[in-house]
């Protein structure tokens, strides 16, 4: 039986998988079993931040499995503390830090805050939650109910109470009311078409929302961790959430979600947990992630990787270039288009991602070289040609 057969056989049909099978890696370059190279504009959507086949992470890795995996979170974790620490100072918030296991955990998790904090005298008097309309929040009952994109909501209901969708940002206030707890919103929708809010309205709704009590919680699940070009891009728009969560590219490949927020004070002992959220092995990897991300100069490499992806708007076919830092997209015309450009992409031995709103994606490991952009590039610019 061949590997392709046996994850058929065995494994849950949930993803319209390739079968290419990779071997290896080494930044944002993959080989697979017959040792061709692709270049990786995707990071596993976002999530191996600073590059395949990363030596620190792995001598990290090595060097923890040796001592602890795992114990518990009912003991003292050092480098769960360590990262905690971390992750606070260059968010410059005033936050405490919970550690889950995914993007999704996360979200979960500031539901669970929010929800509680609109509790007085033990009964929830306030427990809306707005999102917006091209949301996307996770694929747990709750957080799939918090994704405002109706054509997630097929097969899984009933769902929990309590979330509102607002059309665009601008119509959050009119949604406002007295049973309204929490606003949650991404700054770069990235299922949603890699589209950027604007940063003045984000600005005058998180003003609006501390006047009137509710807390604003803004999803970094993929923006985080400099993939915008700051540690949060809730530091690029100038604002301080009461709500900040993270995964994807903090971990850098091992799975890690994180619940920020200044709210210290509102879970008690008992109210949240996780078996695995936090553990030795995740948290020691993660915190060499960010050292790792400290020293990086993600602002020359982001210009010199837009500067690539703006030549793709001469074919008529690319309405646009969407995106901030290093998550970017291409508004394509139409599906058909998009579906043949990732296919041809592959092809040519480039990984690129779909996004909502005909979007190509680009979310390239942040350590990605010149070498390997202009490789990458090149590889996009021929499978474009094949466009008719």
């Amino acid at each position: 039986m061949n590997l392709e057969t046996m994850d058929k056989t065995y494994v849950l049909n949930t993803y319209a998988r390739n079968y290419t099978n990779f071997k290896s890696g080494e930044n944002a370059t993959l080989f697979d079993d017959k040792k061709q190279d692709y270049i990786d504009f995707t990071s596993g959507i976002g999530v191996v931040s600073v590059g395949h086949g990363n030596k620190q992470i792995a001598n990290a890795i090595c060097e923890q499995a040796k001592n602890i995996l795992h114990i518990s979170n009912l003991y003292l974790i050092e480098p769960q503390a360590l990262l905690a620490k971390k992750i606070v100072e260059l968010s410059k918030l005033d936050a405490g830090v919970f550690f889950a296991n995914s993007g999704a955990e996360a979200n979960e998790g500031a539901i669970k805050i929010a929800r509680k904090y609109g509790e007085v005298d033990g009964e929830i008097k306030r427990y809306k939650i707005i999102t917006l309309k091209h949301s996307f929040h996770g694929r747990t009952i709750s957080t799939l109910k918090a994704t405002g994109q109706e054509s997630m909501h097929n097969y899984f209901g009933p769902f929990p109470d309590g979330f509102v969708y607002a059309d665009d940002i601008d119509k959050i206030e009119s949604l406002l009311d007295e049973h309204t707890v929490a606003v949650m919103i991404e700054l770069v929708q990235g299922e949603g078409g890699v589209e950027p809010l604007d940063k003045e309205r984000v600005q005058n709704l998180a003003k609006l929302l501390k006047q009137k009590d509710i807390l604003l919680i803004v999803d970094e699940v993929q923006t985080g961790v400099y993939r915008t070009g700051e540690f949060l891009a809730s530091n690029l728009y100038k604002i301080k959430p009461d709500i900040v969560t993270l995964a994807k590219g903090l971990g850098g490949g091992v799975p890690i979600g994180a619940v920020l927020t200044t709210k210290k004070d509102v879970l008690k002992t008992g109210d949240h947990g996780s078996t695995f959220g936090g553990n030795y092995l995740v948290t020691r990897a993660s915190l060499e992630v960010l050292n790792i991300l400290e020293k990086e100069d993600t602002r020359t490499t982001t210009n010199y990787f837009s500067q690539k992806l703006s030549t793709f708007l001469k074919y008529d076919f690319v309405e646009k270039e969407v995106g901030l830092g290093l998550m970017r997209g291409l508004r394509i015309k139409d599906a058909t288009t998009l579906t043949k450009i990732i296919n041809e992409c592959f092809n040519h031995r480039v990984l690129v991602l779909k996004a909502g709103r005909n979007t190509l994606r680009f979310l390239p490991p942040l350590t990605i070289t010149k070498n390997e952009i202009d490789k990458g590039f090149e590889r996009v610019e021929k499978a474009f040609n094949t466009i008719s």
